[in-house]
């Protein structure tokens, strides 16, 4: 039980710093400044200041781990729509915020607390607005989270799953308990702050405001996108641990064992049983008149399974990929179905799922799987997860997370020569496979777009914009960086050239490509060598642009004609 604990901390602190608290924090820290702002000059106030940031941080663990577990029951019970506890959340923090910005509003909501008598009057509303908030606490995806969720949408909650449930959410909490403890000692020692308290909790209830209408309408996902997943190498390495499997296992179930021969991210294929049907589940899109989809009637197909949940920022960074795969490879014998195995409760409501598949472009089949049916049924532990099916049915391949699309996009290559020999397939949509599996030392993949970017290195600014951004080439490309030059249009995924576009990249490497899409030239300069231009025509292919037997330390620069697109650089 001890070892369940402290995986369940580790995994909510994992959680706790990454992208997906983002929009959380500066509620936490206005909320945290708003009880002791207009009384800073009272020794109780000041004590019950200090209490504060515990009280609505002790709100969110409870409401976050009760509403995890037992949500979807309660709701069921009570014939309550899916989506019914975000709603509350979103009112709660809606009203919290004009209650700071209208303090007689504020009196006024606070007034039925005013009755218990244990509850300093300072922070009447901080372990109410805490409740609030942790109906609209979703923490990026993981296998704790997962284990959490299935015994929450199975029913079988159990003394292990409480201990795992409530470590999980202590976790996630303390990283936000140090914002709202900021806020809390701000408020009651800078001299400014106390002489503008007022102006301060308006522009606190301002920001309240504006992150319910932006959490309402889902605005914030796109703040989470643009940064880089920084914690997910080591949210990976926390799941495929052997003592995290093992202690996680009662949660997965005896089904399909033969899966667990699979060695999830293992680069090369297995054979692992064959793949369990598609079952329990409630809606299907994306097919004729809304059928089912069985595996018998894809024999002969390779088939990927992915595992999503519309809300997880995990799963919105990797549907780029599986579009693409999707639209070079469907002809070919591939076929992708989404399985929608939700998170949380409002997840679960079909409207919200069909207007995320239209949101995101989603044209592949998918399967609500609101009970966890086929989950259980994969014993899967993961958002998302992908599951390659040979065309004999035979599971081959597992992959939990985010990353390593190369070797993902070559595992689904092979399967489809193997399932027919002599066919011609276009080039790799994410690069090749070296690019993910190379020699250690060498450069990682350089995405461009500015949703993934995370080493560019130079003067202009990497936002998306409709009309071009001029910037300019770092003269010291610092090692393993990139800059750009002239004038480029910025995209999600890509930046495309105008007038007098270049990048220069540092790379350490034996080889060097480049995907491109588009119609014009590149022209390749590299101390030492003669200049070469490549020739840039259609969709996204990969062009090699160094190719030698030794790795080696250098910076090239290249000039773009106009309309040619640039994604990505994946090293060998």
């Amino acid at each position: 039980m001890l070892t369940l604990a402290l995986i369940g901390l580790l995994g909510g602190l994992i959680t706790g710093v990454s992208p997906c608290v983002l929009p959380m924090l500066p509620i936490i820290f206005f909320a945290g400044s708003a009880g002791s702002a207009g009384s800073a000059g009272s020794a109780g106030s000041a004590g019950g200041g200090r209490r504060r940031p515990l009280l609505i941080i002790a709100g969110i663990v409870v409401s976050f781990s009760v509403f995890t577990l037992l949500g979807s029951v309660i709701l069921s019970a009570l014939g309550l729509p899916d989506d019914f506890l975000r709603w509350v959340g979103l009112v709660v923090l809606g009203l919290v915020g004009l209650g700071l910005i209208v303090p007689a509003l504020g009196h006024l909501i606070e007034k039925p607390f005013y009755r218990l008598p244990k509850i300093n009057r300072p922070d009447n509303g901080a372990f109410v607005l805490g409740l609030g908030l942790g109906t609209l606490y979703v923490p990026c995806a993981g296998p704790v989270l997962a284990a959490i969720t299935v015994a929450g949408a199975t029913g079988n909650v159990g003394s292990r799953t409480v201990v795992l449930t409530v470590s999980f959410a202590i976790g996630a909490a303390l990283p936000l308990l140090i914002f709202a403890s900021a806020g809390s000692r701000i408020s009651q020692r800078v001299k400014a702050y106390r002489e503008r308290a007022r102006g301060f909790r308006i522009a606190g209830g301002v920001v309240m405001l504006a992150l319910a209408v932006g959490l309402a309408f889902n605005l914030t996902d796109l703040i989470q996108r643009t940064i880089p997943s920084y914690t997910s190498g080591l949210e990976q390495k926390v799941a495929e641990n052997k003592t995290v499997q093992g202690a996680l296992a009662p949660a997965i179930g005896n089904a399909s064992t033969e899966l667990s021969k699979c060695t999830p991210g293992a680069a090369e294929l297995a054979e692992c049983g064959p793949a369990p049907q598609f079952q329990g589940t409630q809606k299907w899109f994306n097919t004729p008149g809304g059928r089912p989809v069985g595996l018998g009637e894809l024999k002969g197909k390779v088939v990927l399974v992915d595992f999503w949940a519309y809300s997880c920022i995990n799963c919105q960074r990797a549907t780029p990929h599986l579009l693409a795969w999707d639209k070079a490879y469907r002809e070919l014998g591939l076929e992708i179905v989404g399985v929608h195995s939700p998170e949380f409760a409002f997840e679960k409501d079909a409207g919200n799922l069909a207007a995320a598949i239209r949101s995101e472009g989603i044209r592949y089949p998918v399967a609500q799987d609101n009970n966890l049916a086929t989950w259980t049924a994969y014993r899967n532990q993961y958002w998302p997860a992908k599951y390659l099916i040979d065309a004999q049915g035979t599971v081959r391949s597992i992959k939990f997370g985010e990353g390593s699309y190369g070797q993902t996009e070559d595992q689904l290559r092979k399967l489809l020569t193997e399932a027919r020999p002599g066919l011609q397939l276009p080039a790799p949509v994410d690069g090749t496979v070296k690019a993910d599996t190379g020699v250690a030392g060498r450069t990682n993949e350089t995405y461009l777009g500015y949703s993934r970017s995370a080493n560019f290195k130079g003067t202009g600014a990497l936002a998306p914009r409709p009309t071009a951004t001029s910037f300019v080439l770092n003269e010291q490309q610092p090692n393993d960086t990139y800059s750009l030059g002239g004038r480029w249009v910025v995209g999600t995924q890509s930046v495309t050239s105008t007038t007098g576009a270049q990048s220069r990249l540092n790379y350490n490497a034996a080889k060097v490509y480049h995907v491109l899409s588009g119609h014009g030239t590149v022209t390749v300069s590299i101390p030492g060598q003669a200049d070469r231009t490549i020739t840039v025509d259609g969709t996204p292919n990969a062009y090699q642009l160094v190719d030698t037997p030794d790795v080696h330390r250098s910076t090239m620069t290249l000039t773009y004609t106009a309309g040619v697109s640039a994604f990505t650089f994946a090293f060998g």
